[in-house]
């Protein structure tokens, strides 16, 4: 299992997904102490950050940018002790996760680099799925905690290598759901029931997970936030911004980012990735059903 000390966890970002991981730690009786920007109505809500690395060794953050998340280490710096093990869950660009290790390193202690892939049920259920750059040495220590809210965990490399792969599979997912979205849009204007597309998928080598899941929400018009359309904007820019480094021109990417750009540009930017499709069904989608 984990030491008396790990069983102290703390939980900086209450979202969607930092909350469901709240909760799995609870429920697996660990003795859980959160924090986020904007108060939360939690069990051992504290009132900053180095007040979390204050009473907990291991802390796992949820937060949505890099400079929210140097500036929620730089407020731990003078905390963090040989003890602690920081792990960082939020997909931000690679150089803010090297500089928020370097932090923690200056402190003596350990972090590691932990994006997840899955979403709102996922969390709910403790299935993501973990990609971790960072120490072997210092993963085998935490393995049991991240195992209480995931369902595999997957060591990628060095820090910042994990992010970088979570980078990359957000820009299939982003364009994939773009092209469902397109198929989708010709299917109904060619008068054929999106059943059908459903049942094509479900026998072509094309279909998958994501166009199991993502098929449903486009056709119904629900975009209920499961991940949002700013999030994964954000992670399209960043893709954008390590290709433009490379030298490396992204045009599928490139163009999914222009449509999901124009999507929060409409105020849609709170809702699931997937309401880029909307543009398709401009009525209420309710006359769109099938």
């Amino acid at each position: 299992m984990f030491s008396e000390n790990q069983n102290k966890v703390g939980v900086i970002g209450l979202g969607i997904i930092g909350q469901r991981v709240a909760k799995n730690l609870r429920e697996a009786n660990c003795h859980v102490y959160v924090w986020n920007r904007s108060p939360k109505t939690e069990p051992n809500f504290l009132g900053c950050p180095a007040e979390i690395a204050d009473v907990a060794e291991v802390i796992q953050i949820f937060i949505r940018n890099g400079k929210d998340l140097v500036e929620v280490i730089e407020k731990m710096k003078g905390h963090i002790t040989s003890r602690h093990v920081i792990i960082n869950h939020a997909t931000v660009d690679p150089e803010s996760t090297r500089s928020a290790a370097e932090i923690v390193a200056e402190a003596h202690g350990a972090f590691l680099d932990a994006p997840f892939t899955g979403s709102k049920m996922a969390a709910q259920k403790g299935a993501l799925v973990y990609y971790v750059g960072g120490d072997p040495a210092v993963l085998d220590r935490v393995r049991p905690l991240l195992e209480i809210s995931a369902k595999e965990i997957l060591y990628l490399g060095d820090i910042g290598e994990a992010t970088i792969l979570k980078i990359v599979t957000n820009m299939i997912t982003a364009s994939t759901t773009e092209v469902l979205a397109e198929a989708l849009a010709l299917t109904r204007a060619n008068g054929i029931d999106p059943a059908k597309l459903a049942q094509a998928l479900e026998h072509n080598a094309c279909g998958s997970t994501l166009t199991a899941m993502k098929l449903p929400t486009l056709i119904s018009g629900d975009y209920e936030a499961h991940f949002s359309l700013d999030n994964m904007f954000k992670d399209a820019q960043f893709a954008l911004d390590l290709a433009k480094n490379q030298g490396l021109e992204l045009p599928a990417l490139s163009t999914t980012a222009n449509v999901m750009f124009n999507s929060i540009q409409t105020g849609d930017g709170h809702e699931d990735f997937s309401v880029i499709g909307k543009r398709f069904t401009p009525d209420d989608s309710s006359n769109n059903k099938n």
